[in-house]
């Protein structure tokens, strides 16, 4: 782990004692430098879980990734700092009101520091700072999030517009192990149900809002006015990709096929 290309990758040049204020300044630089995004799952190249392969793609070659991705190399880096890190596995509600998804579907962190945090750079669109780990309501950045327990999980939810509340995700505190996730991290890349299948994605989150390609869209919002361009082309596509998230041209390059 090169913990100075890491943070030159986020744009990150504070303190590095592993402290609440250093948690909540990496999660928040992470989630406005690092996309979430599913562009090898449609261009077909495999995604494993192994740090030096993540950590390839996420820093040297200035790329996103999906939970496993994100949540995995930033758990690296954290314990690189001297933090206390546990893998959890979530299931990610589809409808926004069961508990639905299946175990591993998601992976989540737990941070130890005077008490449990819970840390998510592998959302998409979830908290922009750790959230204590405890049952209660809790408000960042404007948005308002709900930590409850569901028998012997916790339940994560957050408010929609209308005042009604939307659930996220449901977890165990049981610790995993990375190897674990590897069954739905293949599903995710290969099952005709999977959700990253049905649509290319590439969100960021931005000091003022987000910034997001959804398959040929480019959605800009921004103080909570929205703005949506249509890209014509691959090459548009690409563009946005370059000029909003820094990513490389060719990442929409399908792998090669191999021998027949």
């Amino acid at each position: 782990m090169d913990i100075g290309q890491y943070l030159q990758r986020l744009g990150y040049h504070g303190p590095r004692e592993p402290t609440l204020d250093t948690l909540r300044a990496l999660h928040l630089r992470h989630l406005e430098s690092v996309p979430f995004e599913n562009l090898d799952i449609h261009g077909q190249r495999p995604i494993v879980l192994d740090e030096a392969a993540i950590f390839d793609k996420v820093v040297r070659r200035r790329r996103g990734g999906f939970c496993y991705e994100l949540n995995s190399v930033f758990a690296a880096l954290l314990r690189a700092l001297g933090f206390q890190v546990t893998y959890l596995s979530g299931r990610v509600s589809s409808d926004g009101v069961r508990d639905t998804g299946p175990e591993f579907d998601h992976l989540i962190l737990e941070v130890s520091l005077d008490g449990p945090w819970l840390v998510d750079v592998g959302f998409g669109e979830g908290f922009s700072e750790p959230l204590p780990l405890v049952p209660g309501e809790y408000e960042v950045d404007g948005q308002r999030f709900r930590l409850e327990r569901r028998g012997e999980d916790q339940a994560l939810s957050m408010r929609q517009a209308d005042g009604a509340w939307k659930l996220l995700y449901v977890f165990s505190r049981v610790p995993r192990r990375l190897e674990e996730f590897a069954g739905m991290c293949h599903y995710h890349q290969s099952s005709p149900d999977s959700f990253f299948l049905k649509n290319r994605l590439c969100t960021l989150k931005t000091p003022t809002g987000r910034v997001t390609v959804s398959g040929q869209r480019l959605l800009l919002t921004e103080a909570g006015q929205r703005q949506e361009l249509t890209l014509g082309s691959e090459e548009a596509v690409e563009q946005a990709l370059l000029e909003h998230f820094g990513i490389p041209r060719g990442a929409l390059d399908r792998a090669p096929s191999g021998p027949a």
